[in-house]
C-alpha cells in the first residue's frame, strides 16, 4: 500500500464533540474504505452504506471479473457488433478516450489481453515469450474502439480485444461515493480505494485537511512525502503494488501499451486533482512518459493547474533526490 490514512488525535475529537464512524467494504478487487466525522451517527451510517451499495453498483457494471457484467458483454460481443451501452458507461468510455488522446495514447485500457498474458489478471504474474507479447499487440489500443455518441454504441475494430477498468475504476468509483456522502450533508470525510486513491471531504475536527503519508516504493515503512488534503483527491500507482521478479528483474503491472511490456523508468507516481477520477488514471501517462514528458505536457495545461505530480524514478543508488514534486 502506498498511501497510509494519519487521522486526527483522540484530544481533536473530543474537543470537537464529534462521532466517528470507520467502515470498510471488499469490492472490485480492492478494500474501500470511509472515515467520517459528524453528530448524528444514525444519518452517517446511512450515508455510508449507500455509498457502499453504490461501490457494488458500479462493479455491477464495470466489472472483467464477473461474467454478468456490462462490460464483460461489451468485451464478448463488440468485436463482432456495435453494442449499444448504458449511459453512465458510454461516459467512462469516452473519458477514457480523451485520456488516451489527451496522453499521447498511453492511458489505454484496451490492454486486458497484455493482462492476461502477463498474468497479472486473477494472478500474480509470469513472464511470457516474445512471440505472446507481438501476438496480443495488434488487439490493444484505444484507437481501435469505436464510440458512437448518437447511437450511444461502442464496437471494436478487431475481435478479440478486452478493456479493463484497473487503470480508472476506483476513481470513478470513489468520486461517486463522495457525490452520495455530499448529498446527506456529511461534511468531513475520508474516502479510500485499496489505500492507492483517495479523497478528502473537508478536514477532520480542529485540522486544516487531511494528513497523508505517501509511502517510499523502496521501502513501504519510510515515507517519502506527506500532503494536506481538503476536497480534494489524492491517487498513487507504483510497482510496489503488483510485480513479480523473473531473472532477477522486477516487472509491474504497469503496462507501456505500444511495447506490449511494462514501463521502466519510475517507482511511483503521486497526482493530486479535484477528481479522483483524473488522479488515479493521469497516475499512469506520468509513469509511463516519465519526469520530462509531464513537466512539458502538464505544467502549463490550464485545465489542469489545479493539480500536482509527486514522482520517485528508478534511479541508480536509490537516491533520495529521486523521489520530488515536479516545479
Amino acid at each position: 500500500m502506498l498511501l497510509l490514512i494519519l487521522g486526527a488525535t483522540a484530544a481533536h475529537l473530543a474537543a470537537a464533540d464529534l462521532l466517528r464512524l470507520e467502515q470498510s467494504l471488499d469490492a472490485m478487487g480492492s478494500v474501500y474504505t470511509i472515515v467520517a466525522y459528524g453528530e448524528d451517527r444514525g444519518r452517517m451510517i446511512a450515508a455510508v452504506d449507500q455509498a457502499f451499495e453504490e461501490v457494488r453498483r458500479i462493479d455491477r457494471m464495470m466489472s472483467n471479473y464477473r461474467a454478468d457484467s456490462e462490460l464483460s458483454r461489451l468485451n464478448k460481443e463488440a468485436g463482432r457488433r456495435s453494442v449499444t451501452v448504458s449511459e453512465e458507461l458510454y461516459g467512462v468510455l469516452d473519458a477514457c478516450r480523451q485520456y488516451h488522446q489527451a496522453s499521447e495514447g498511453v492511458f489505454d485500457i484496451s490492454v486486458g489481453p497484455l493482462m492476461k498474458i502477463w498474468g497479472f489478471y486473477k494472478g500474480s504474474g509470469r513472464l511470457p515469450h516474445r512471440a505472446e507479447i507481438r501476438g496480443v499487440l495488434g488487439r490493444i489500443g484505444f484507437d481501435k474502439v469505436t464510440l458512437d455518441g448518437s447511437a450511444r454504441s461502442v464496437r471494436f475494430t478487431r475481435d478479440g480485444m478486452e478493456l479493463d477498468p484497473g487503470g480508472i475504476g476506483k476513481g470513478y468509483a470513489v468520486d461517486r461515493m463522495v457525490a452520495i456522502l455530499k448529498a446527506a450533508n456529511i461534511r468531513s470525510a475520508m474516502i479510500s480505494a485499496g489505500n492507492s486513491s483517495i479523497y478528502a471531504l473537508g478536514a477532520p475536527p480542529n485540522e486544516k485537511g487531511w494528513r497523508i503519508s505517501i509511502r517510499h516504493p523502496k521501502d513501504l515503512n519510510r515515507q517519502a512525502q506527506e500532503v494536506t488534503l481538503t476536497d480534494s483527491s489524492l491517487s498513487t500507482s507504483g510497482t510496489s503494488e503488483k510485480f513479480f521478479r523473473a531473472g532477477g528483474r522486477l516487472y509491474s503491472h504497469i503496462m507501456d501499451p505500444r511495447t506490449g511490456y511494462p514501463a521502466k523508468g519510475m517507482l511511483s507516481v503521486s497526482v493530486i486533482a479535484p477528481r479522483t477520477l483524473d488522479s488515479e488514471a493521469w497516475t499512469k501517462p506520468v509513469f509511463i512518459h516519465g519526469r520530462q514528458w509531464a513537466a512539458k505536457n502538464l505544467l502549463n495545461n490550464p485545465r489542469m493547474k489545479d493539480f500536482r505530480f509527486f514522482l520517485c524514478e528508478d534511479k541508480k543508488g536509490g537516491s533520495e533526490q529521486a523521489c520530488a514534486w515536479l516545479p
